[in-house]
C-alpha cells in the first residue's frame, strides 16, 4: 500500500468512449470490484484504487463494465466515489451475502439469539442515524457506545410495553416466538453484562450482543473504533451511511425509530414521546447488514 494519494487529473486520456473491451479492460473491471470487497481499504493511500476509481467515474463503458462484474457476483453498487471509493452491497442471493443465523451460531447454540443479535444491529443503526437529515447528510458522523446501545433496546422495550398495556395486548409471548417484537422483551430479560463476580462482560450478555455486533461492524468496514468507555466507543463510515441508506425502508428499522428513543451526543439514550403512527409489520431475521434466512 503506498503513501496518501492525491485526488488529481489522470496522466493519459481516458479510452475512448466506443472502444472495444478487451480482456485488460475486464480485468481491471474485476480488479476495482475486488477493491470494493475490501472495505477497510481507502482510496486516497491506494493509487491502483484511485486510478481505477478515476476510470469509472470518467469512462462510461468502464463503468458499465464494472457495475456488469458486479452484479454478476450478486453484488448491488451503493455508491462509487473518492468518499466512500466503491461501496457495494451483498445482494439476497450473493455468496457474500451474511446470513443473521449463520452469525449468530458463531456465538451462541441458542438458534433464539439470532433475534437478538438481529436487533442489536438495527439498535446501532438506529443510534447512529436517529434522524433522516443525519442519514442523508454526507458529512455526518455519527457515534455510538455498547452500554449507550444497550441501554437504548431496554428503554425501547419499556416503551413496547407501555404501549401494548395502553392498548390491552398480551405482553409477555413466548421466549421462543419469532419476531423482534418477541426480541425486544427477551433482551430486557436478559442480564446486562452476565453474571460473573466481577462483572465481566459474556458474550451471551446483552452488551457482549452488542460488542460482538460493533466489533463485526468494525471488520466489516462500517465502524471505527475510538475508545475504551462504555464499553467500547465507535464513530461510523461513509459505507455505513450507504449501508443504512439502502436498509432504511425496512419496516423493523422505522418500527424502532418510531418508538422515540433518540440517543444524545455521548451515547445515552433519553425517551421522548413518539409521534402517532400506523404499526408496521416487523420481519423476522430482520436485521444490519444481513439477509433473512
Amino acid at each position: 500500500m503506498s503513501e496518501h494519494v492525491e485526488w488529481s487529473e489522470p496522466d493519459g486520456p481516458a479510452p475512448a468512449a466506443g472502444a472495444a473491451v478487451t480482456p485488460a479492460d475486464a480485468a481491471d473491471a474485476a480488479r476495482l470490484v475486488s477493491f470494493g470487497l475490501q472495505p477497510k481499504l481507502q482510496p486516497a493511500r491506494d493509487q491502483e484504487y484511485a486510478d481505477l476509481l478515476r476510470r469509472y467515474r470518467e469512462d462510461p463503458p468502464f463503468a458499465r463494465l464494472a457495475d456488469a462484474v458486479a452484479t454478476g457476483l450478486g453484488l448491488i453498487v451503493l455508491e462509487v466515489s473518492p468518499r466512500a471509493g466503491m461501496a457495494v452491497t451483498a445482494a439476497e442471493d450473493s455468496v457474500f451475502a451474511v446470513r443473521m443465523g449463520d452469525y449468530a451460531r458463531r456465538t451462541s447454540a441458542d438458534g433464539g439469539d439470532r433475534f437478538l443479535h438481529g436487533l442489536a444491529h438495527l439498535a446501532v443503526a438506529a443510534m447512529a442515524y436517529p434522524r433522516p437529515e443525519d442519514l442523508a447528510d454526507d458529512g455526518y458522523i455519527g457515534r455510538i457506545t455498547v452500554n449507550g446501545v444497550d441501554a437504548f433496546v431496554r428503554q425501547a422495550c419499556r416503551r413496547l410495553e407501555e404501549r401494548a398495556e395502553e392498548q390491552g395486548e398480551n405482553t409477555d409471548p413466548a421466549t421462543d416466538a419469532p419476531g423482534l417484537e418477541a426480541a425486544w422483551r427477551i433482551w430486557v430479560r436478559r442480564s446486562a453484562t452476565g453474571a460473573t463476580k466481577d462483572a465481566r462482560r459474556l458474550a451471551g450478555s446483552t452488551t457482549g450482543i452488542v460488542a460482538k455486533a460493533a466489533a463485526f461492524l468494525t471488520e466489516s468496514g462500517f465502524l471505527q473504533r475510538t475508545g475504551d468507555d462504555h464499553g467500547g466507543t465507535y464513530r461510523t463510515t461513509a459505507r455505513y451511511q450507504l449501508q443504512v441508506r439502502d436498509l432504511a425502508g425496512s419496516a423493523a428499522l422505522a418500527e424502532l425509530l418510531d418508538l422515540g428513543v433518540v440517543p444524545v451526543t455521548d451515547g445515552t439514550p433519553t425517551l421522548l414521546p413518539a409521534e402517532e403512527s400506523d404499526d408496521l409489520e416487523l420481519v423476522a431475521d430482520a436485521g444490519l447488514p444481513f439477509h433473512s434466512s
